[in-house]
């Protein structure tokens, strides 16, 4: 299988180091990711500077790294770069998960989406890291065992998948859990501070709250299962037609 393999922490980012290593045994594996940390930048596309490509070698293998966004990474790797399109774009393995409404800000999942806007199957994957627990290879094996496995049907399915890992050995993994998105609140506090030129800047902090509704996909990761999450890019509302009809 001919994969593009992306992500939003960066090109040498443990999760896609993790992921490089294994999956390109087996497959022909092309990577092309920001040159820098991009998370949280959503869906942004560049339009205002010049996209530039380098070839680096990570963990053996030849990679490309590029000056813009994970969105940037999809497009340029796809319509630019690569010599043949690939069967399956994988975005990740984030540092920390992507659940709920993180998807909406997410580089790691809107590369995916990117990927998915493009009409090819796509899969973002995130793992929990906790203190003490920062290890990618048990999730990077999962997704290798996933396509091994189930591959052609997500390739010819068109799907978009989002994954999410917990902070466990592959032997305490519960097993899988198709989930649907959780609804997280975020309470988000701006610190105010002023620099050493006596200019007011602010730091934006908080913390998430969150409900472990059974079927989420926080809960499943709550309850030590991978969480399988099947991903839509149409967002109409269409319950409301039929009422807004009415009134217009």
């Amino acid at each position: 299988m001919r994969i593009l393999l992306t992500n939003d922490d960066g090109v040498y980012a443990p999760g896609i180091r993790a992921l490089l290593r294994v999956l390109s045994e087996k497959h022909e594996v092309f990577t092309l990711a920001p040159e820098r940390e991009m998370s949280a930048t959503g869906h942004a596309i560049t339009l205002h500077k010049p996209l530039r490509v380098k070839e680096v070698e990570v963990e053996g293998v030849r990679a490309n790294l590029a000056n813009g966004t994970p969105s940037d990474c999809v497009k340029l790797g796809v319509e630019a770069v690569m010599p043949s399109p690939p069967d399956l774009i994988i975005s990740g393995i984030n540092f920390g998960p992507n659940l709920g409404n993180d998807v909406f800000y997410s580089g790691t999942v809107s590369a995916a989406v990117e990927g998915h806007f493009l009409g090819f199957p796509a899969i973002a994957a995130s793992l929990v890291v906790k203190e003490g627990f920062s290890d990618f290879s048990p999730a990077a094996r999962y997704i290798d065992a996933l396509l091994s496995e189930h591959g052609e049907k997500i390739a010819s399915g068109k799907y978009l998948l989002n994954l999410n890992f917990p902070p466990l050995r592959e032997q305490d993994i519960k097993g899988t859990k198709v989930t649907t998105l959780s609804h997280r609140n975020y309470s988000n506090v701006f610190d105010r501070r002023v620099d050493p030129r006596g200019e007011v800047y602010y730091w934006m902090t908080g913390r998430v709250e969150e409900k472990e509704e059974e079927g989420t996909d926080t809960h499943a990761l709550a309850k030590n299962f991978v969480s399988i999450t099947p991903l839509t890019i149409d967002l109409t509302h269409h319950q409301q037609i039929k009422e807004l009809k009415k009134i217009f």
